[in-house]
């Protein structure tokens, strides 16, 4: 019998959805930011269908593709246990919404009209006005034919499913009447939508579903039929495409039509509406060719992730006061960023304090003579891109720019592809992807003429370089100036641009190379200490914690009584209430930002070793991505980061234990209120005092 025993990956992400549900529930929150946790809720979901659900059914398929190691031998008898886990969920996500959310969206002055309500004839008069201009048009509806008519199902589209009677056959006995069955994808992907707000009345804002609205004008779709019954149904589709082996034109192709492969990706979850009569059910199913064992119970509506989108007739109201973000005044003090950076490091930690300090790093290089030559990553970067538009700038003022652009971040290809093409229009050197690797580090090097004033600086993070996501994202950067990470990231660039290259780092971090080994060397020095009777201490926070070898480690620390304490968002494999697992605790935060930055701290008998970096302790990324965990050597900087953390173990507001069986166990103490998110940004904001 094996020594030690792991939780299953996906249904301890389950556990973590499930925990940002809690978070639609938590009556503190303004009301719009719970009912953006309830978009957040189902958009998760989704691309957890579309990726790891399909990477089970591709199991049942070919079981010649299970993983050595593979801790689950039955995919089939996971694929139920997530289903019967989501069936449960979504059942008590639509009770939410219904009892908490709609009441107390009526109690604003806000009218959500559901299926079912009453309108008013001007009411009605506006909405057919709406509906004859901008949806009939759209609409293009199919009646259902056994075996003869079979549609395509698009892949998180919501379609409304009806039971439909011919008006010819009225006089005929309802029993001896037989249904027919219609289908209608809502027009949402014509930029319509979801939600149309109505003409105030009388100080309530009535906003409808662009389901509801439609039906109330069915008669103009289905004209001859009446609709005796209706229902929404969602299908989702494999969305974990395989194009590792690729390269060059070859990726590039793969990349231009991923968006037609992905909507033809094999089925994995049908959604209806848990009531939906079963021989409607039935039909859908024969008709759509649709396996049983995908069919997974919801509510009345679909896509809730539409609700991002929600309208908000009192904005900024019921919503969290935007934060003012935080500037760093040596910064402003002397005159540029490269003035600074050329004497100290300095730490940049988002959504508290301002990303356009990155941003003006970048511009600053643009115009500065000594600058020889700009390398950075590229893994998902924000719409109309400022990253982008500072290197194209760089370009043009002619720096020599070269940027490795990861064409295969999941959900990004297309966006990554069209900002390549830009970029190498304006004469940027484009690097693309390597074959079975993904480039996942998030590093910027700013390299400038030998004998200048300034030295080779660089940027490196642990998240996007992504000005959208670094106001939504809790996340670290560094800029520094240290020669010896400096070498290291050209060493790095240099492999990058050309695989024959070896690499040797003295600093960084880098999977296959270094960083599985490192690690294990700190967790084993402090198994050391713990054993001679000094303190033995770990601290790490990570997005997830996947990797059996690592978790191995982190029990045999337990084990020799190395205390640990791990903050992970989401999965995470490690059982905790174990005997060989006594030493470790779990803590999940969420909150209004998400916790996405990586840290690592080995007290090394209380001189800390600090890392921070890109690098989940997953196996994709330990050992299948080139990532970039780097040191902090600045005491100072070493001190802010360990304040950050202490905050966030003292979190008694929006933290909870990982208790056995994946419970979120709610920390409540006696303790003073300690909300990390918000005491952070207060550390912060009296550490550094600037504001922009």
């Amino acid at each position: 019998m094996a020594k030690y025993s792991y939780y299953n990956r996906d249904l301890s992400w389950l556990s973590f959805n499930y925990r940002v549900l809690e978070e639609v529930k938590d009556e503190s929150n303004p009301l719009y930011e719970r009912i953006k946790f309830l978009a957040i809720y189902s958009n998760n979901l989704e691309e957890f269908y579309q990726v790891r659900v399909s990477y089970y059914r591709q199991l049942l398929e070919n079981n010649d593709m299970l993983p050595e190691g593979f801790s689950e031998k039955n995919p089939a008898k996971i694929l139920k246990q997530i289903n019967n886990i989501v069936s449960q969920t979504q059942a008590e996500f639509h009770e939410i919404f219904k009892n908490q959310i709609v009441p107390e969206l009526k109690k604003n002055g806000i009218l959500l009209l559901e299926k079912g309500a009453e309108l008013s004839k001007k009411q009605l008069d506006y909405l057919e006005t709406v509906f004859d201009s901008e949806v009939l048009s759209t609409i293009q509806p199919v009646l259902l034919v056994k075996k003869k008519i079979y549609p395509f199902l698009k892949t998180g589209q919501v379609y409304l499913s009806l039971e439909l009677y011919s008006k010819d056959s009225a006089f005929k006995a309802i029993g001896k009447r037989r249904p027919k069955y219609g289908l209608i994808k809502l027009p949402t992907d014509h930029n319509i939508s979801r939600f149309i707000s109505l003409p105030e009345d009388k100080g309530v804002f009535p906003i409808i579903f662009l389901d509801d609205m439609m039906m109330h004008f069915i008669h103009k779709i289905f004209p001859g039929y009446s609709v005796k019954d209706w229902h929404s149904i969602k299908l989702t589709r494999d969305a974990d495409l395989d194009y590792d082996e690729f390269e060059g034109k070859d990726l590039i192709k793969a990349i231009s039509s991923i968006k037609k492969s992905r909507s033809l990706g094999a089925p994995n979850r049908f959604l209806h509406y848990r009531s939906m009569p079963e021989r409607m059910l039935n039909f859908l199913l024969a008709t759509l060719h649709i396996d049983n064992s995908i069919t997974v119970k919801g509510g009345t509506h679909h896509n809730f992730r539409d609700f991002f989108g929600f309208p908000n007739p009192y904005s900024p109201e019921l919503e969290y006061p935007a934060l003012s973000r935080i500037r760093i005044p040596d910064f402003l003090a002397r005159g540029s960023i490269a003035t600074a950076v050329n004497e100290k490091d300095y730490l940049l930690s988002v959504p508290y304090q301002t990303y356009d300090h990155f941003i003006q790093f970048l511009r600053e290089a643009t115009r500065d003579e000594s600058v020889e030559e700009i390398m950075s990553t590229q893994y998902r970067v924000a719409t109309h891109s400022e990253v982008v538009s500072a290197l194209i700038d760089a370009a043009e003022n002619g720096k020599k720019v070269t940027v490795f652009v990861e064409l295969k971040a999941r959900f990004d290809e297309e966006a990554n592809l069209l900002y390549a093409n830009e970029m190498m229009k304006a004469g940027i050197k484009i690097i693309y992807s390597i074959p079975y690797l993904k480039v996942h580090a998030k590093v910027a090097l700013i390299v400038r003429k030998p004998g200048s004033e300034l030295k080779s600086q660089a940027f490196l993070g642990t998240g996007n370089f992504n000005e959208k996501t670094a106001r939504l994202y809790s996340d670290h950067g560094l800029f520094t100036s240290h020669e010896g990470i400096i070498d290291d990231l050209t060493n790095l660039f240099a492999h990058l641009e050309d695989q024959k290259i070896k690499m040797n780092f003295g600093h960084i971090l880098v999977p296959n190379y270094n960083m599985v080994e490192r690690f294990k060397e700190l967790i084993d020095q402090e198994i050391k200490h713990a054993q001679n009777g000094r303190t033995g201490y770990i601290l790490l926070k990570m997005n997830g914690l996947q990797d059996p070898q690592m978790v191995d480690k982190l029990y045999e620390a337990s084990e020799a009584g190395v205390k640990i304490d791990l903050l992970i968002r989401g999965a995470c494999i490690l059982k905790t209430g174990k005997k060989f697992s006594k030493n470790i605790r779990i803590i999940r935060i969420v909150d209004r930002f998400l916790e996405h930055a990586r840290v690592f701290v080995f007290s090394n008998n209380g001189e800390n070793i600090i890392y921070l970096g890109s690098a989940d302790w997953m196996k994709r990324n330990l050992y299948r991505r080139i990532e970039c965990d780097f040191p902090l050597y600045d005491e100072d900087l070493k001190k802010e980061i360990m304040d950050i953390l202490k905050i966030q173990l003292k979190d008694n507001v929006k933290a909870c234990m990982i208790g056995e069986k994946m419970r979120n166990i709610r920390i409540i103490n006696d303790k003073p209120l300690v909300r990390s998110q918000m005491d952070t940004y207060d550390y912060l904001k009296e550490k550094y005092g600037a504001k922009s």
